[in-house]
Order: structure tokens, then sequence, then C-alpha cells
């Protein structure tokens, strides 16, 4: 038998006909993966618990020098030149790096800022009020409620002082 001349000559069974779309397995391991999510109701199996009314309770403020770690809304600013809200999660790896910095700005400043904690994964309505992306974020209220600034990612505990200062917080 002769051998063929060209690559073009040599004669390849036919395959048969492509049913599936070539996205379908992305497609497939796309939607798997969303499904499984990353907050606590992904592993336990259990529907996830509906958010208590937190928007009904009494203003809260956190204690001086103080993270107040709740799911409570309503906090009362009026008592603090700048409240300091962290939006994270207590399994997120950044938001652990931040929880060292949140004890050491409440105690610094204890009487001037208010740090509160909001665990985004055990209960999703803070970020809904928040508009959060990403977490850890970190939000900045005054005293009249008005957000003065926000932060996402880790924050430095060197840039997070000098921000406070700036903001009349000595």
């Amino acid at each position: 038998m002769k051998a063929p001349d060209s690559v073009s000559q040599i004669r390849r069974p036919s395959a048969p006909p492509n049913r599936f779309p070539r996205f379908l397995p992305a497609l497939l391991l796309t939607a798997v993966i969303a499904g499984t999510g990353c907050g606590p109701e992904a592993s336990s199996g259990q529907p996830p618990v509906p958010p208590p009314d937190s928007q009904n309770r009494q203003a809260q403020s956190a204690p001086d020098g103080v993270v107040l770690v709740t799911d409570n809304l309503n906090i009362d600013f009026s008592r603090h030149l700048v409240t300091f809200i962290e939006l994270g999660a207590d399994r997120c790896i950044p938001c652990k790096a931040m929880q060292p910095i949140m004890k050491e700005v409440a105690a610094e400043f204890k009487g001037q800022v208010q740090v509160i904690f909001y665990d985004v994964w055990k209960n999703p309505e803070p970020g809904r009020k928040y508009g959060v992306q990403l977490i850890p974020t970190q939000v900045f209220i005054d005293r009249s409620g008005r957000e003065i600034s926000r932060h996402v990612g880790l924050y430095p505990q060197d840039e997070l002082v000098a921000f406070l200062k700036q903001h009349g917080v000595h």
C-alpha cells in the first residue's frame, strides 16, 4: 500500500454530528457553581431563614470602645462623630483581617467613632440596604446619618486612621 502524499489525502472516519453546542459544558458548570453559593445556607441544606424585621427595632448604638456585631439596621448615628460600618462575613479572609483593625479603632477613638459589624452572609439585608457588591465594604456615616465615604476591600489601619482624622476625629 502506497503512503499518502499529503495530510489532505488521509481519510478520516466521519464523526457523529455534535448534538450539543460547545458552550453547554461551561454553562452547566456555571449553573452548578452559582447554585451552591458561598453562604451558610449553601452547606446546611436547609432553606434560608428570613431575616428578622430589623427596621422596627429600637435604634441601637455601639457601646464606647467596642465593636457592635448586630443585624439591627436601626442605628443611632447622633452620638458619634463618625459611624464606621463594616459589611463582611466572619468566614471571609479579608473580613477576618479587618476584625483587629475594627477593635483597635473602636478602642482608640471611643466616644467619637462607633464601629458596627454586619455579617452579610448570615443576614443579607444590611448588604442590600447599603448597596454592597463585594466584601468587605466599609461605610462611614456622619452624625446626621449621611454617608461620607465608603471603601471596598481590606482598609489598612494607618489609612483608616488618617481618614478618620481628616473627618474631625482625634
